[in-house]
């Protein structure tokens, strides 16, 4: 059986998930203290990295994800370099069952773009005088739930006492 051009129906309705387009919204380096922070250190730096994930409905189909990165780079109580990305893609999902929906977008389309902003990250890092900072992979499964735990924590309970 076919749905009339010639496809079964259940490769009609197989899942989609396209790019549709990657962008840097907002970029920031920061070496406030060079020259001096670009000599050679008595000890690795105090690197603090925070990652956050949203999403805005363009359409019934189309989203777009933002994945910032900020981190920064202390030593001796002095930041030796600082940075934020906002970095973000424009996804097409079709075809995903309504409950799957917030999932693939808070996880899977945060987990292609991460590679291009962890890219972004080291060559701005690089270009500011430093080694290249190669962030390590994120779990954006476990990011997901974390930040599910956190709404959920936060809505009051409904019951009685």
């Amino acid at each position: 059986m076919t749905n009339g051009n010639g496809t079964p129906p259940e490769a009609a309705q197989a899942p989609q998930l396209n790019v549709l387009a990657q962008y840097t919204k907002d970029l920031s380096f920061e070496n406030p203290n060079a020259p001096t922070s670009l000599q050679p250190q008595s000890q690795a730096p105090q690197i603090n990295i925070q990652i956050n994930v949203s999403a805005n409905n363009l359409s019934d189909t189309e989203f777009e994800v933002t994945l910032s990165v900020e981190g920064k780079a202390e030593n001796a109580g002095k930041v030796m370099f600082s940075f934020e990305l906002a970095y973000a893609g424009v996804f097409r999902i079709a075809n995903v069952p309504k409950e799957n929906l917030h999932p693939l977008v808070m996880i899977e389309c945060p987990r292609l773009l991460f590679p291009f902003a962890r890219e972004i990250i080291a060559t701005a890092v690089r270009d500011g005088g430093f080694p290249p900072l190669m962030l390590d992979p994120v779990d954006f499964v476990g990011l997901y739930r974390q930040n599910m735990e956190r709404q959920m924590a936060a809505q009051p309970t409904s019951g009685q006492a």
